[in-house]
């Protein structure tokens, strides 16, 4: 009996642990997560410097903040950026906005998905 009782504690130890895992992460997935459509103005050029490293670090900065992006659109003369994030609410956008040093002109939340079919 003594040693069945020794070899299910590492046994018990170990699912133990497994379901505090999963719990955790649950908690962290069944956190409600909002998507928000960004509106900034930039000076005319500043947009032409954008490269895969300075979007590395945009998105390192913004995984502080539990905010992830999405995608952007700019218009022809690339002064006007419409950005789609992800993140757990507008003020972790705007901090994450804050800490790239990015402008902010508005943010709206955009919950609803409308598809063209």
């Amino acid at each position: 009996m003594k040693r069945v009782t020794v070899t299910l504690i590492p046994v018990l130890l170990v699912a133990a642990l497994a379901a505090v895992a999963h719990s955790a992460t649950a908690s962290a997935a069944d956190a409600p997560v909002h998507r928000y459509l960004v509106e900034r103005t930039f000076p005319a050029g500043a947009l032409d410097g954008l490269d895969a490293a300075l979007k590395a670090k945009v998105n390192a900065n913004n995984a502080k903040f539990g905010v992830h992006w999405l995608m952007s659109y700019a218009n022809a003369a690339k002064t006007k950026t419409y950005c789609i994030y992800e993140g757990p609410d507008e003020a972790a956008v705007r901090n994450a906005a804050a800490a790239n040093k990015l402008p902010v002109d508005s943010i709206t939340e955009v919950p609803v998905t409308l598809l063209p079919k």
